[in-house]
C-alpha cells in the first residue's frame, strides 16, 4: 500500500474481509522513525472527509494523524465503536503511533460521539468535542480518567451545558479545558482547532510521555498571554478570567502559575468583572426557566395535538429575537442559544416520533408547523406539512402552506408536482391556481363545465 503524505486518502479498507473503510492523512513531515499521536475525527452524517478536512491544516502545524472511520446515525452505537476500535487497531498496525496518545475528535452529534470513544474504548486518551456536550455522564468511570477539550460558541445552546460538563470533571479531577469562541459559526477557527491539539501535546510532555520541549512550551504560553492581553484590550472580563483557569491547568505541571493566579484574584475583585459575572448569571436563571417552559408547553401540544397553540409559539419566537437585537451583551447570546435550543427540541421530538412503531402523524404535522415558524427560510418544513395534510385529505392546510411556502420565494415547480401523497391535491383547481399565481404557469389547467 502506497500512502501519500499531505493528502486525504480515502476509502481505505478496514481488513479484507468487510466493507467498512476509513479516510486518513498523514502529514507532510511524517516519518517512520518516530511516533506520532493519532487524532479519530468521527462523523456520522456520512461526511467524514468533509470533517477530517477540517482539522488538515491544525494537524500539519501541531504534527498529528488524522484518520475518519465511516460512521452512520443509522447504525447502533456498538457498531460505530467497533469501526473505530478496527480503525485504530488497523493504523497502529500499519504507522509508528505513540499508543499514549490516540485521541478522538467531533463536532454537534459527531462531538457527543467524540465524547464517548475515550470512555467505551480504553485504547484512547482523550477527545475534542465542537458544541456538543458530554454524551453520557452516567457511563464515566472516575478510575479511568481521559482529557477531555470543549470548544464551544458563546451563543450554542449547549454553552450553559459545556460549563456544567467541565465542573463535573474538575469533581472526577479529569484534566479539562474549555475553548470559548464567538461568531454565529458552526465550526471555531483553526487556531482553536491548533490550540486544542497543543493541549493534549501539553498535557502529554506534562506526564512524561513524550520529551518536554522547553521552547515549545514558552511558544505556547506565551501565545496565551497575549490572548489574555487581548481579551482585556476588547473588555471581555470573564472571559479573560475564564482563560486564566484553563491556562492554569494546562500548564501547573510545567510552570510556577502564582502570577496568573494573583492576576485572576485582582480581576475577581474588581467592580466591572463583577457588574458582568451578575449579568450573566442573571442572563443563565432566565434562560433556565424559558427553557423549562419550552419543554413542558412542547410537551403538551404533543400530547394534547394543540395546534391552537403554534400562536404562542410565534409569540416566543418574536421575543427570543427581541433578546438576539437588543443591545444587552448577555442577553443577546442568551436568545441566540434559546434559538438553537427550541430548534434542536423540536427536531429531537420529530426523530422521536418518526422513529415510533406507530407515528403519531398529528404530533408529527404539530412539529412541522412549528419548524416552519421557528425557521421560517427553510423550505423543507412547509413541504412536509403539505404532504402529511394531503395524506389526511386536510386540503385547506395545504392549501396554506403552499402559499407560505410559495410567498418565501420557493421557485422549484418540479418538486412541487412530486411532492409525496399530493396526487389528488395537484391536480384541485386551487392548487394549480396557486402555482400560477407565483410561479406563472400551472401544470394542469382544470376545467369545469355546468350541465
Amino acid at each position: 500500500m502506497v500512502l501519500k503524505k499531505g493528502e486525504i486518502i480515502e476509502n481505505l479498507p478496514l481488513n479484507d474481509t468487510t466493507e467498512n473503510t476509513y479516510s486518513l492523512f498523514i502529514p507532510k513531515e511524517f516519518s517512520m522513525d518516530k511516533r506520532w499521536p493519532l487524532l479519530l475525527v468521527t462523523d456520522t452524517k456520512g461526511e467524514e472527509k468533509s470533517a477530517l478536512s477540517m482539522f488538515v491544516m491544525a494537524a500539519e502545524k501541531e504534527g498529528y494523524v488524522l484518520a475518519a472511520p465511516k460512521l452512520s446515525d443509522t447504525l447502533s452505537l456498538t457498531k460505530n465503536m467497533l469501526v473505530t476500535s478496527g480503525t485504530i487497531k488497523r493504523i497502529t498496525e500499519m504507522l509508528p503511533i505513540h499508543t499514549d496518545r490516540i485521541y478522538a475528535a467531533g463536532q454537534d452529534s459527531g462531538g457527543q460521539l467524540a465524547s464517548l470513544v475515550p470512555i467505551l474504548i480504553k485504547a484512547v486518551n482523550g477527545a475534542i468535542s465542537i458544541n456538543a456536550s458530554l454524551a453520557n455522564r452516567e457511563l464515566i468511570n472516575m478510575k479511568e480518567p481521559f482529557h477531555f477539550i470543549a470548544i464551544v460558541n458563546k451563543e450554542n445552546y449547549r454553552y450553559p451545558y459545556t460549563l456544567t460538563d467541565a465542573k463535573l470533571l474538575d469533581q472526577f479531577k479529569f484534566p479539562n479545558q474549555v475553548l470559548l469562541y464567538d461568531g454565529d459559526g458552526e465550526w471555531p477557527g483553526v487556531a482553536y482547532l491548533e490550540k486544542a491539539m497543543q493541549l493534549f501535546t501539553l498535557d502529554a510532555m506534562g506526564r512524561n510521555r513524550i520529551p518536554k520541549d522547553t521552547l515549545y512550551m514558552e511558544k505556547a504560553f506565551k501565545k496565551d498571554i497575549a490572548h489574555l492581553n487581548q481579551l482585556g484590550k476588547i473588555g471581555d472580563l470573564l472571559w479573560k478570567e475564564q482563560y486564566i483557569t484553563e491556562m492554569m491547568s494546562m500548564y501547573r505541571a510545567m510552570k510556577n502559575m502564582d502570577s496568573l493566579r494573583s492576576v485572576q484574584r485582582d480581576l475577581r475583585r474588581s467592580k466591572e468583572y463583577k457588574v458582568m459575572k451578575r449579568a450573566e448569571n442573571a442572563a443563565f436563571l432566565q434562560e433556565n426557566m424559558l427553557k423549562e417552559d419550552y419543554q413542558y408547553y412542547m410537551d403538551e401540544d404533543l400530547y394534547t395535538h394543540n395546534y391552537n397553540n403554534l400562536g404562542w409559539w410565534k409569540y416566543q419566537k418574536t421575543e427570543i429575537e427581541k433578546f438576539i437585537d437588543g443591545g444587552k451583551p448577555f442577553e443577546k447570546q442568551m436568545g441566540h442559544r434559546l434559538k438553537g435550543f427550541v430548534n434542536a427540541l423540536a427536531e429531537d421530538n420529530i426523530s422521536i416520533e418518526m422513529a415510533e412503531e406507530v407515528v403519531d402523524e398529528n404530533a408529527l404535522a404539530f412539529l412541522y408547523m412549528l419548524k416552519t415558524i421557528l425557521e421560517p427560510g427553510n423550505y423543507e418544513y412547509y413541504l412536509k406539512t403539505i404532504s402529511l395534510s394531503a395524506k389526511n385529505d386536510d386540503f385547506g392546510t395545504s392549501l396554506f402552506y403552499l402559499e407560505e411556502l410559495l410567498k418565501k420565494g420557493f421557485k422549484d415547480k418540479e418538486k412541487l408536482y412530486n411532492i409525496e401523497h399530493t396526487a389528488l391535491f395537484r391536480i384541485m383547481p386551487e392548487f394549480n391556481e396557486m402555482v400560477s399565481k407565483y410561479l406563472d404557469d400551472a401544470r394542469y389547467h382544470i376545467k369545469i363545465e355546468e350541465n
